[in-house]
């Protein structure tokens, strides 16, 4: 029988409701015909804000959206976002798909989404395109609530009060798309340009976030917590998980078990990205003030015949809410480190919570699996030990079970339990030292690995109530089916 201890009275680390972030960048469909649809619209819309898209993410608990990029960062000019939409300048959106970007979402609309949602704001500036004074002006623009050139230009254009600004990222992937740097030469700039992200507030600080590495580029993270570990709050960290390679990532709906298990092992690769570069981070900074900040994550599929290569739009199964649950259960286990974490993306891009198509909009796999994870967020992670053995998974190294837990300040133990096999249950007996349940509730999301929603059947993939459970004076044993992420609540 797999076990699994929990002692209830020794914790491990505060799991920041960041962990569960999101990622909206200006790509496909993500924001255009996502989540912003205009103010005219005939789509239900409050302020240009899609209101059923925004009502689903403050079911699901969204902490913090990051914007505007990505690769579209460093050739986004904030000041052709902001004024009279008839009168700002159009772009080329030369990273995806060539197509004109009109600016009519731009800082106003970005922080009235955030309005909506209620969630923290996280922006990414230009480094690669821009300039130190475009991004000093910027923050001045945002959060400045005195007499100043970009405070008053702020209140023209309809917004007196300043903005509270949570993380400022200063650039995006300058090792690729936002610049082809060094580390160094990037460690030297990163220095420079955050000199220039002013605190403006004194009820709050934004917190900077340097551009970090790829996977497992060990030597930029020694780079740049050597040379600028002091002046930033958050080092980013980029992962994608595929199947096999980069040339052949394969289609989202369709796959076989070798392309199953290939999918989950590389995302099970998280964990040790986050270790290795943890300890290398541990070795400038032993209290772990500056979090890594995972800030782009999830699967990177093939788009769907017939779309915009360019779009990155791709279908979501049970396989995408596997890699979910598997990497934000390793967020949690690692949340002395990992400050924030945000998945690509939002909506109609890679590994998205959200579809759309004209008026219509579906839910994701992933959706609820985020859903089901949600009760984590600013809770206390509990000492807890697994013992369970490896899936025979084609050759991959897959655990048979996988959890987190973690205790509320009313005293409710969250436990997330992730079941992979894509064609065998798995018994539980969970051990609550400290703790004798009395009352128990479980949701649980479950299917075949390749079920997904649909715009002609939205429901085929939700959450529903999870039972499948015994209490017992000391814990309680757990049935879990194949394909499975479950959810218990215990008090």
């Amino acid at each position: 029988m797999n076990q699994l201890f929990i002692n209830t009275k020794i914790t491990k680390g505060h799991i920041r409701k960041e962990i569960q972030g999101n990622f909206s960048e200006h790509l496909g469909r993500c924001i255009y015909g996502g989540v912003y649809v205009g103010e005219n619209s005939d789509i239900p819309n409050v302020n240009g804000m899609r209101t059923d898209i925004v009502e689903a993410l403050r079911e699901v608990g969204l902490p913090v959206l990051r914007w505007p990029g990505g690769c579209f960062a460093d050739e986004y000019h904030w000041k052709d976002g902001v004024g009279p939409k008839e009168t700002r300048k159009k772009m080329v959106n030369t990273h995806w798909g060539g197509v004109t970007e009109d600016n009519s979402f731009g800082t106003h609309e970005f922080f009235e989404l955030c309005r909506q949602i209620g969630c923290e704001a996280y922006i990414t500036g230009n480094v690669g395109s821009g300039t130190v004074q475009e991004m000093n002006e910027w923050v001045e623009y945002m959060t400045f609530d005195g007499i100043s050139p970009m405070a008053n230009w702020r209140k023209e254009n309809g917004r007196e009060e300043a903005w509270k600004l949570d993380f400022f990222g200063i650039g995006n992937e300058p090792w690729g798309c936002g610049g082809n740097m060094t580390a160094e030469y990037y460690a030297n700039e990163y220095r420079r340009y955050q000199t220039y992200v002013r605190q403006y507030r004194n009820d709050a600080k934004v917190k900077k976030i340097a551009a970090g590495p790829s996977s497992s580029d060990y030597h930029w993270t020694e780079v740049l917590m050597q040379s600028a570990g002091k002046m930033m709050d958050g080092l980013s960290l980029h992962h994608y998980t595929i199947p096999h390679d980069w040339n052949h990532k394969g289609s989202a709906l369709k796959f076989n078990r070798d392309d199953y298990f290939c999918t989950l092992q590389n995302a099970l690769f998280m964990d040790e990205l986050i270790r290795r570069h943890g300890a290398i981070m541990d070795q400038y900074d032993p209290e772990k003030r500056v979090g890594l900040i995972v800030d782009e994550w999830g699967t990177w599929f093939d788009v769907e015949e017939g779309t915009n290569p360019g779009f990155l739009y791709q279908q979501n199964t049970m396989r995408d809410a596997m890699v979910a649950g598997l990497t934000l259960n390793i967020f949690n286990k690692h949340c002395d480190r990992v400050h924030m974490a945000n998945i690509a993306q939002l909506i109609n891009v890679l590994q998205a919570l959200i579809l759309t198509e004209g008026p219509r909009m579906l839910l994701t796999p992933t959706y609820f699996a985020f859903k089901l994870f949600k009760d984590h967020q600013e809770n206390e992670l509990l000492d807890s030990h697994l013992q369970a053995p490896d899936l025979d998974a084609e050759g991959y190294r897959i655990p048979a079970l996988q959890e987190s837990s973690s205790i509320a300040p009313d005293g409710t133990v969250h436990v997330t339990l992730v079941n992979p096999s894509p064609d065998q249950g798995q018994e539980l007996d969970i051990l609550t030292q400290g703790l004798s349940p009395r009352h128990v509730v479980g949701r649980m999301l479950t299917g075949n690995v390749d079920d997904h929603n649909t715009f002609d059947y939205p429901d085929a993939v939700e959450d529903q109530p999870f039972v499948s459970f015994t209490v017992k004076a000391d814990g309680l044993t757990v049935s879990l089916p194949p394909c499975s992420i479950v959810h218990l609540a215990i008090k």
